[in-house]
């Protein structure tokens, strides 16, 4: 899905798919006010601090978020079932998406980087 901007990413995406990751979006903006978007790797990313970039994708049967880190321990049993790889996070369009646990993912995510840049 060869995009120039996250707008244009979400609209090349099935329509099914486009609230989903207009909440994501959303959720993002709002978790790290003044955030840089653009489209790496194809993905839409939100600049996070200093250099460090979320990604979020809509997929065939999921959506994704990445490169997600390690995070406290209750997250991390919350993210469990999502959790596909050392850092990478699926959520699959066949079930309701959690967006509360996205939020609370994606702040956890911007803490842990402001921690890490001071």
């Amino acid at each position: 899905m060869a995009s120039g901007t996250v707008d244009e990413y979400i609209a090349a995406c099935a329509e099914e798919v486009r609230p989903i990751l207009g909440e994501i979006r959303r959720i993002l903006r709002d978790a790290v006010p003044g955030t840089t978007e653009s489209i790496r790797y194809g993905m839409p990313a939100a600049k996070l601090g200093d250099g460090y970039h979320l990604y979020f994708a809509a997929w065939k049967r999921h959506v994704g978020l990445y490169p997600i880190p390690r995070l406290d321990e209750a997250l991390e049993q919350d993210l469990a079932e999502y959790r596909t790889g050392k850092d990478t996070v699926r959520f699959l369009l066949t079930k309701p998406i959690p967006y509360e646990l996205i939020d609370q993912l994606i702040a956890a995510v911007a803490s842990k980087r402001r921690q890490m840049e001071r």
